[in-house]
């Protein structure tokens, strides 16, 4: 299975620099895609419901502290990713590429997988929280 890092830096690849905000929500929408078209994950590393949206923290750990990410920040290999599996982060990059990363924060918000992740939780308190694979494709296999 590919990385996580993978994954980003081929999104960043195709996409060009954008923020790190905006990555994570664009990597999370992958994962979540992949697994409903897909039937398994696309990336093994753990989602989280941070008060921001879905965040993978192995990608925060490397990004911490850059607002803008570059194609190749990750040192991740996009070649390793299945042509199928490409082409699903295509179809979601074609719907949610063009946003902003707060309209796609602001989306995730209104989402069962984060909302449910986050019960319990102040609107302003970290969360560690993961939001698991079953959660993301129950919700988003009812969206297609």
């Amino acid at each position: 299975m590919v990385s996580v890092n993978d994954v980003a830096d081929y999104i960043l690849e195709k996409q060009g620099s954008m923020s790190a905000m905006k990555l994570q929500k664009l990597v999370y929408y992958s994962q979540a895609w992949h697994l409903v078209w897909h039937d398994k994950p696309l990336f093994k590393e753990r989602i989280e419901a941070w008060t921001n949206g879905p965040v993978c923290p192995v990608l925060y750990q490397k990004h911490k502290g850059c607002f803008t990410l570059e194609p190749g920040f990750f040192d991740g290999n996009p070649e390793l990713i299945l042509k199928k599996s490409k082409n699903s982060i295509k179809k979601i990059l074609d719907f949610y590429g063009p946003r902003d990363a707060q309209w796609l924060s602001e989306l995730t918000h209104r989402e069962a997988p984060w909302k449910d992740a986050r019960v319990g939780i102040a609107a302003d308190e970290i969360g560690t929280i993961e939001i698991t694979h079953a959660a993301m494709a129950e919700y988003y296999h009812g969206l297609a």
